[in-house]
């Protein structure tokens, strides 16, 4: 990676000043503002559907880069070919409209979508389309059909010198979960016949972008009317997407991203466009570093931190989302919690919303995994109890400066008597950790090990963040404090054989992250439970593990 002098900079920041581009996550994102993403492939591949005639639908959460890239998308395609027409509609606004509003204003927008396009090419509509424009009116789907046949016809013949005629038109709706339930069906009926039709053609091509998936807005459980429907995905950025976005800033600005930064930021986001770029701007442009200094993983702990604190718009859509069915939590928990796993059922009303939010995945083992470590944290964080109960015996009788007791002279976390004494809270709490509200018994351990270890982490000013996730209840939480790192991994007990493979499950991390010695604490809720402390050495690291009974019921007062 090339140094730069301050005087470099300077220079260089002089030059540019005026074209200075940066991390969007506000809106939409122009490349001559921000810093982009091609997506050359998933563009291409958009293109060849739309040229295939076919009506293509994404449906993803905001801050997800839908809008951006349908119109990229669209101008790559009606710059190889200038015959294609786009429209490009949004109905956000149209929630509350009567049927007859949504068609009065659905006829303004075409009309100025079509204009602008005239001036965009440098030309005006014929004689012939302007009179059709000013002398049609929309009141319902049946006059939308006669709409979109007159004006396939009159683009079609449409040819003078400043402008080739229009063959094929592309209508783009974004928002389309805005549009009135009153007219949704026969409105999907009516594009879907002029998909099926031999005569008609126009529109040639359909993409409909929203947040909720037709099966959602088609509250009545019918079958949906637009079974036609080609169903895109745009992925998540990969490691070299985001390495690529990041080299742009580079290019312009000098100061480097070092390579373990940008692989942490892609392992903690799984590429979520929003939070990579979110990333991207506290580290360039709030946290105040130099621009002579590179991008370390230093620098990364503080933006992490900042980024796990804030209200950011991308992560309170998310928990509002999860906020709305009581039934998401328990189905969450159960993906953080349980070590047999949630099996990925597509056809589950639960599962299949949750993917359209893009908050849960389908795992390597088939298995339903949360999308990334930053929303499982906010996960836990939500659903866990904002007080539960049990903080006012976390710390025993002889502690003399609370949770400071738990740092060495030198200012470094004391782990090993901090974890001992976790384990001795759960014994002092007994029975009362069943009593812990809304939380599942086979995730009041690991939960309240999170409670324990983020107000201790808060207090010594650390930062504690979920590192590892699987479909199968294992939970790596990593502490970052005075320049050191502490992993501790949770589980429940599955017996002698998962104890013993999470052990080498968290020495192959440890020896990832570069760290001699782990911590792994297994919650045993069996009647006859075995407590045990362990010391050894697995595959050349060292791990400290404890196994913590559980106490199954409140004993009789009898």
């Amino acid at each position: 990676m090339p140094r730069y002098t301050e005087t470099d900079l300077v220079e260089e920041s002089d030059n540019k000043e005026v074209n200075m581009r940066s991390f969007g996550t506000y809106g939409r994102v122009y490349p001559d503002q921000h810093y982009v993403v091609p997506r050359t492939a998933e563009i291409a591949d958009f293109i060849n559907r739309v040229k295939a005639g076919r009506y293509v639908v994404l449906f993803a959460p905001r801050q997800t880069g839908k809008t951006t890239f349908f119109r990229f998308a669209m101008d790559v395609l009606t710059t190889e070919d200038p015959t294609y027409f786009p429209i490009q509609l949004d109905f956000q606004t149209m929630r509350t409209a009567t049927p007859a509003v949504f068609y009065q204003q659905l006829y303004y927008m075409l009309q100025r979508q079509i204009q602008s396009v005239f001036q965009k090419r440098g030309g005006t509509p014929s004689e012939s389309l302007r009179q059709f424009l000013e002398n049609t009116t929309l009141t319902d789907h049946f006059s939308m059909e006669a709409f979109f046949g007159d004006l396939g016809s009159l683009l079609d013949s449409d040819s003078h010198k400043d402008v080739p005629a229009f063959k094929k038109v592309v209508l783009l709706i974004d928002e389309f979960d805005g549009i009135p339930q009153a007219v949704l069906s026969d409105f999907l009926y009516t594009l879907r016949q002029i998909y099926l039709s031999d005569e008609m053609q126009c529109p040639h091509s359909v993409g409909i972008v929203g947040v909720r998936s037709i099966a959602q807005l088609d509250y009545d459980r019918s079958v949906s009317p637009f079974n036609i429907q080609d169903e895109f995905h745009l992925p998540n950025f990969s490691l070299e997407q985001v390495t690529a976005l990041f080299s742009q800033y580079t290019k312009e600005v000098g100061q480097p991203f070092t390579p373990e930064v940008i692989a942490s930021i892609r392992t903690q986001t799984a590429g979520q466009p929003f939070l990579v770029n979110r990333f991207a701007q506290i580290l360039t442009e709030e946290l105040d570093i130099p621009k002579t200094e590179a991008l370390t993983m230093a620098h990364f702990a503080k933006a992490h931190a900042q980024l796990l604190e804030e209200n950011n718009t991308n992560l309170t859509h998310l928990v509002t989302n999860l906020r709305r069915d009581r039934r998401f939590a328990t189905l969450l928990m159960q993906i953080t919690a349980s070590e047999e796993g949630v099996p990925f059922n597509i056809r589950d009303e639960r599962i299949s919303e949750l993917v359209t939010y893009r908050v849960i995945v389908k795992g390597v083992d088939n298995l339903c995994e949360i999308l990334n470590p930053i929303y499982l944290y906010c996960i836990i964080q939500t659903f866990k109890p904002l007080i539960n109960g049990l903080e006012h015996q976390y710390l025993s009788e002889d502690t003399h400066s609370g949770f400071r007791d738990y740092l060495t002279p030198s200012g470094h976390i004391d782990i090993i008597p901090l974890l001992d004494n976790f384990r001795d809270f759960i014994g002092r709490a007994g029975f009362q950790i069943l009593q812990v509200p809304d939380t599942p018994q086979e995730s009041v351990g690991r939960y309240l090990l999170f409670a324990y270890l983020d107000q201790f982490v808060r207090i010594v000013r650390g930062v504690m963040h979920i590192e590892v996730q699987t479909g199968r209840g294992r939970l790596d939480m990593l502490i970052t404090h005075n320049q050191r790192k502490y992993i501790v991994e949770t589980k429940v007990w599955r017996g002698r054989s998962y104890y013993a493979s999470g052990k080498r499950q968290l020495a192959a991390y440890l020896k990832l992250e570069g760290v001699a010695e782990g911590y792994y604490i297994v919650f045993d809720h069996r009647r006859t439970p075995e407590p045990r402390v362990e010391i050894e050495t697995v595959e050349g690291v060292r791990i400290r593990s404890y196994v913590i009974p559980v106490i199954q019921e409140q004993p009789s007062s009898i």
